[in-house]
Formats: structure tokens, C-alpha cells, sequence
């Protein structure tokens, strides 16, 4: 099929954004296009394994630079004025094509492990939030567990960490992980008597096992696996923060996660509304094209509105939390609309475009088809970095108090 217009570029306008901004939209789009399209059905539809994460792109990700946009000058960073803007536009424009890639090398490597490190002590910080930037070594972001996803309280959190002569023991298992299965370094969440610490680990330690990779029904690019620590030794100096506080480190990148996560929804959404826009404007039946029927062109309209609603979400959420340093109401706004409008527009995007929207390739001519990997990776959305009914708890939470809600 040929390359849909970007329905973006005509749709909506960047007029609020500033030029840094969109400067980094631009280049990061660049990008996008010379190294993920010609990938992209590869890496969408590849099952996991071990031997398909693509360390190819991870090396052309950090020799272009994207670990630089979100961080300071002082760790090798872009150091922008809007860190937080440039980072959600360049997790869209990535997602535009794959989206489980984006979920790993960017979400995961940048935001969840990058923004943590952040957060470090140092020499912590700069010795590794550093390595990260230049693209030295993968990292994994480690909180949930079988037993403990969406609650994290220390009640609920299994693995532990006891004290021993310089540093820590640290035992038992965590679930979902991503990038564990190529990780050099892992942030790992554990409880530490009464309280929740974060914890930087070498993956190489004795006492580190991490299981196959899991078969999921989508974002076949973002590994996970089980991981399980027996005894591992944790030198007290790679803490990350203050004993005891590890809860709020983590909920602080996952506070720019579930941003990052509206962002992707929005690239799954329009990537879904680019492709059966065009299809479905010269597709012919009953003698006119199918976009003629007011019943397309009014589902159509609907979804151009959600995509400038969801999109704006995500900005000003990243936009206030640059400026004012907090932005919980907004990004969890952004997260719930962002990933159900995924759903929504990939779903009547494949009803449009009719056997054309369901196939993945067509045995015939070889041809490939982009909306039903968007539709199995848009799923997903709705539930990681915080399901869409906590996100929906937080918003109750701004607006009828703590006292009633929790």
C-alpha cells in the first residue's frame, strides 16, 4: 500500500509549542522515518525471543542522540528548556511505528531507568544516568511482581532487602520486566522492613536469574520476563535516594511513564486514522469511495477531535510539569485518554477498512498491512504504568478530596 500523508501535519498545529520543541519533533521524526518504518513490520510482528531484541536500533537511537533530549547538560544531556515536552513528542513520533519498541527503549530505558537515575545520589547519578545517556548499557525498571502490580505498598511487595555487612541481601521475584532479558543494570523495587526502597543492580550478580521471555498478544518488541533474585548482594551505596523512600522514587517516573503512555496512544491512533483515512478515501463501493458514506465521515470527525484533545493532554501535562514541576491530574487525564483512544480508533479503523484492516500480510503479493498489530499493541495501554480505572481514581481524587476517595 503506499505511505499514507501524515493526517497530523494538516490536522493539527504545534502553535502553542515552543520552537525547541519543535525542533526535536522534527528531528526525532527524521529519524522515525529512515530507521523505524522499514523495521516496523518486522519489529510489531516478530515473536519475543531473546535473539529478536533489536540492540541494532538501540545503537542507532543513542548515536543519534534521542538519550539526550530528556536529561541536563551535566550528564551529557541536550539540556532543553522543556526536557519534559521534547521527551513525550519523540515517544509519538517513535510509537507512530512501533510502539512496543518505543514502550521499551524509550519509556522503559529513558523515563523509567533515566528518570530514576535522575533522582540519584552521586556519585550514582553521573556515573550512570551518564553511561545511559551515551547508550552504554540497557537498563530495566523493576517494581512489579506476581503477586503486586497495581498496588505497590510495602503489605504487598514480596521481594526483600536485608541489611548485611555493606549493603543489602536482596531475594525474590518480579514479574513483567521489561528488558530484563538484555539488561546490564536493574532498578529494583523491595521492601526493607516496614517501608519500600529502590535498589540499583548489576545483573551480572551471583543470585540473578531471569526467565524466557513472556508470549503476549501484542508489543511483541517490548520484552518481559520474570525475574528472580536469590541472595544477592546490593552495596549500600547503590540505594537510589534514601532508604525507606524507594515508593516515591518510583512513582515519580511513573508519574512521566503514564504521560509517555498518552503520548504512544496518541502515535497508535493516528498512525491507525492515517492509513484507513486514505484507504477509505479511495476504496470503492456500491460505485463511491467508502469515506462518502456520512457514516464514515462523522466517525471520522469524531476521532480528528479525540486525537487534538488527546494530543493536547499530553503537551500541557508535559508543559506544567516542566514549568511547575507537577503534573499528576494531567498525565493521568493524558494516560486514560490516550490509550482508550488507541482502542477506539484501531478497532473502527479495521472495521473500515473491512479483510484489508484485519490481515497482516497478504500471501499473494507480499503486501503488509500496519492496523492489526496497532490494534493488538493499542490493548496494553489501558493497563500498564497504572490501569486506566487508578487513573480514573486519581482524577476522583482531585475532585472530591483524599477524605472520600483515598
Amino acid at each position: 500500500m503506499p505511505i499514507p500523508a501524515r493526517r497530523a501535519d494538516t490536522l493539527f498545529h504545534d502553535v502553542w509549542l515552543p520552537p525547541e520543541t519543535r525542533q526535536i519533533r522534527q528531528e526525532v521524526r527524521e529519524f522515525a522515518e529512515a530507521v523505524l518504518r522499514p523495521a516496523a513490520h518486522r519489529l510489531n510482528n516478530t515473536p519475543e525471543s531473546v535473539e529478536a531484541f533489536p540492540h541494532d536500533i538501540f545503537r542507532q537511537m543513542a548515536d543519534a542522540g534521542l538519550y539526550r533530549i530528556p536529561f541536563a547538560a551535566d550528564v551529557g544531556g541536550r539540556g532543553l528548556e522543556f526536557p519534559t515536552l521534547a521527551t513525550m513528542v519523540t515517544l509519538e513520533e517513535l510509537a507512530y511505528f512501533s510502539p512496543g519498541l518505543t514502550s521499551a527503549l524509550f519509556d522503559g530505558q529513558a523515563i523509567l531507568v533515566g528518570k530514576t537515575l535522575e533522582c540519584a545520589q552521586e556519585p550514582l547519578r553521573s556515573q550512570y544516568l551518564a553511561a545511559l545517556v551515551r547508550g552504554e548499557f540497557v537498563g530495566s525498571f523493576a517494581t512489579s511482581e506476581p503477586e503486586a502490580s497495581t498496588d505497590l505498598s510495602a503489605a504487598s511487595m514480596q521481594t526483600v532487602a536485608v541489611p548485611v555487612e555493606g549493603g543489602y541481601s536482596l531475594s525474590g521475584c518480579k514479574r513483567w520486566i521489561t528488558n530484563s532479558v538484555v539488561a546490564r543494570y536493574m532498578l529494583v523495587l523491595a521492601r526493607t522492613e516496614s517501608r519500600l526502597s529502590m535498589f540499583l543492580v548489576d545483573m551480572h550478580s551471583p543470585g540473578v536469574s531471569v526467565g524466557k521471555p513472556d508470549l503476549k498478544m501484542g508489543n511483541h518488541a517490548q520484552l518481559t520476563a520474570d525475574v528472580r533474585f536469590d541472595g544477592v548482594f546490593v552495596p549500600s551505596d547503590h540505594v537510589v535516594g534514601t532508604p525507606g523512600n524507594g515508593l516515591k522514587v518510583a512513582l515519580g517516573a511513573l508519574a512521566l511513564g503514564r504521560m509517555g503512555i498518552g503520548a504512544i496512544g496518541v502515535a497508535m491512533a493516528q498512525a491507525a486514522f492515517d492509513f484507513s483515512s486514505r484507504y477509505i478515501s479511495e476504496r470503492k463501493v456500491f460505485g463511491k469511495a467508502i469515506a462518502g458514506f456520512q457514516h464514515w465521515q462523522f466517525t471520522f470527525a469524531e476521532h480528528a477531535i479525540s486525537l487534538e484533545n488527546a494530543r493536547n493532554l499530553y503537551l500541557k501535562a508535559a508543559y506544567r510539569f516542566d514549568t511547575e514541576g507537577e503534573a499528576e491530574l494531567e498525565g493521568a487525564m493524558a494516560k486514560y485518554y490516550g490509550s482508550r483512544l488507541a482502542v477506539d480508533v484501531s478497532r473502527d479503523a479495521i472495521q473500515a477498512c473491512g479483510a484489508y484492516g484485519f490481515v497482516r500480510e497478504l500471501s499473494a503479493t507480499g503486501q503488509t498491512f500496519p492496523l492489526e498489530s496497532i490494534y493488538r499493541d493499542a490493548k496494553i495501554g489501558e493497563i500498564y504504568e497504572g490501569t486506566n480505572e487508578i487513573q480514573r481514581w486519581i482524577i476522583a481524587r482531585h475532585i472530591f478530596g483524599r477524605d472520600l476517595v483515598g
